[in-house]
């Protein structure tokens, strides 16, 4: 496992990190072979953690808070996220702060979850959706500054809307947030234009999520994939959406080195990016975890197939299935 230091935390992350989403909301789940999967994690260096309340209405942070028991002596970083009080995803342009994130309820969350995952101060607490229109709203600042003063937070992030990577750069100006969660992938490569260069320009810690394009990377979708009505993909994976998703996937197949699977070929494109300190697979089981650990080795791919690979960006913009 390599390590990079996040930001301006000064933290030693492990570049590959663990997305806590999977364990609590999706279909399938065994809290037993997740509390497997966290502990082959642990073991293999995996040293970042990324839940949020929102992800089982705590459930998620509760399972985090059994691992952090049991490895009670391993430094292990933890970042949540406090919903928006309107519960919803993404937030729309015209959105007020007290809409989503009023003072009372960013401590009020904060609280929750720190009584979920038995911990007395969160590594990273971040906003689990934001519009950059609030950048200057004193309400936020003085919460977050309040939070940090009396050691309930160690630093605040902010998790920025599906496909709107530019949405937090005022906010990321106000030297206030300390680290940029955003998706990033093979096909979702336009936090390079703006939102990279600004968070090296300030130190910000980035961290890449969604990965596998909800599962598109893995390359194990077809038109015919359905998922049940209560999995959330259900209704992310709309016809229009799974049919593009699963064209732009098989037009990768011909790049993928030999010996290489799409999956990993997908984690080692995002980990050749000096922007990014962590990435966030989302895992459920233990060959899962050992695949995408191993990834994490410090080796890139070659400049060449990453030139290749740019040309697969697929820019999208947010639609009401979207999320």
């Amino acid at each position: 496992m390599q390590f990079r230091t996040f930001g301006r935390t000064g933290w030693r992350v492990s570049e590959m990190g663990y997305g806590m989403w999977g364990l609590a909301g999706w279909t399938g789940n065994d809290d037993d072979e997740t509390s497997r999967a966290l502990d082959c994690a642990v073991s293999l260096g995996c040293n970042f953690f990324d839940t949020a309340w929102g992800y089982g209405s705590g459930h998620s942070e509760q399972i985090l808070g059994g691992l952090l028991r049991r490895f009670g002596s391993e430094r292990l970083y933890v970042a949540t996220k406090i919903p928006p009080k309107n519960f919803k995803w993404p937030s729309q342009r015209g959105y007020l702060l007290s809409d989503c994130f009023p003072p009372d309820h960013i401590r009020a969350y904060t609280e929750m979850s720190l009584r979920n995952l038995g911990v007395e101060t969160i590594d990273l607490q971040q906003f689990h959706v934001w519009e950059d229109a609030w950048a200057a709203d004193e309400s936020w600042q003085r919460v977050v500054g309040d939070l940090k003063r009396e050691g309930k937070i160690r630093a605040m992030g902010v998790s920025v809307n599906r496909w709107e990577p530019s949405n937090v750069l005022d906010t990321l100006r106000t030297g206030l947030i300390d680290t940029v969660q955003v998706i990033y992938n093979i096909f979702d490569q336009a936090p390079e234009d703006e939102l990279f260069p600004l968070c090296e320009a300030l130190n910000i810690g980035v961290i890449a999520r969604v990965p596998f394009d909800e599962g598109t990377l893995t390359g194990t979708f077809s038109n015919d994939t359905v998922f049940p009505a209560s999995d959330w993909r259900s209704t992310y994976f709309v016809p229009e959406n799974l049919r593009s998703s699963v064209a732009h996937a098989d037009a990768l197949r011909p790049l993928i080195p030999s010996g290489m699977t799409m999956p990993e070929m997908a984690l080692r494109f995002i980990l050749s990016h000096p922007s990014v300190h962590t990435v966030i697979p989302g895992m459920r089981k233990v060959r899962n975890v050992q695949a995408n650990m191993a990834a994490a080795d410090g080796r890139g791919l070659p400049a060449a197939l990453l030139e290749e690979l740019r040309g697969h960006r697929w820019d999208r913009t947010p639609t009401e299935w979207s999320q």
